[in-house]
């Protein structure tokens, strides 16, 4: 029930406000709305079906198409590395685990890294299926409400629903300072990403977070060693 109303909160709210920008940009790029819900039901990663929908829209052929979704849903791999041992409970049968991976986003797992770590092991991984399934739900509901609401809302509109969610993801860590190498890592970010975006626009933002990332780590390592000298 925890991870119900989490989910079912200001998390799912804007979420769910980010899909109908989505759901509006399915309906102007000519996609149908059974693809626009399959897109969300198997990727449900705001980047990737941005690509998806403006390759779409130029014409791409399929292989192309899943090869840059791929790529650039390719982060929610070190996540899932990150999250599933907080999910996995000495009893915790494999099939949970891999199935909780395909629901690893955003969203649900900055939410998952903020209460997991604690509570007990066997409550994490209830919490995260309550709290995810719903945020799933809600973008599907969002999609839907989109595509059918297209054309009502400006374009300006759209654009910034679906730029909604990254702006909480940054909140929901920017709110918990305890964690020192996240702060540092998300400082690094900000001032490094817009200068590397004006020197590569095509890859600054993977130089941003390696950079920033591994910088972070490392002063962080290296605070926790002088603190114990």
């Amino acid at each position: 029930m925890l991870g119900l109303r989490t989910g079912a909160g200001i998390p799912g709210l804007i979420l769910g406000s980010t899909y109908v920008g989505f759901g509006s940009m399915v309906r102007e790029s000519g996609i149908p709305l059974g693809l626009g819900l399959v897109s969300t039901a198997s990727s449900w990663a705001i980047p990737g079906q941005i690509v998806l929908v403006e390759l779409w829209a130029v014409g791409a052929s399929i292989l192309t198409i899943i090869a840059a979704v791929a790529l650039t849903n390719a982060r929610l791999l070190p996540m899932t590395v990150v999250l599933v041992p907080q999910l996995r409970a000495p009893d915790t049968a494999p099939w949970k685990i891999y199935l909780a991976a395909h629901f690893i986003a955003v969203t649900g797992w900055a939410l998952a890294m903020r209460q997991c770590p604690s509570m007990a092991p066997e409550r994490r991984l209830p919490f995260f299926y309550g709290t995810t399934l719903t945020l799933w739900m809600m973008s599907l509901g969002g999609t839907a409400l989109g595509f059918i609401l297209a054309g009502t809302l400006p374009y300006h509109v759209t654009l910034g629903l679906v730029f909604m969610n990254p702006i909480y993801f940054m909140l929901v860590f920017a709110s918990d300072l305890r964690h020192r190498a996240r702060t540092i890592a998300m400082g690094l970010g900000a001032v490094a990403g817009p200068l590397l975006h004006f020197l590569t626009p095509d890859w600054g933002l993977l130089i941003t977070g390696l950079v920033a990332g591994s910088l972070a780590f490392a002063l962080d390592r290296a605070w926790r060693g002088w603190r114990r000298t």
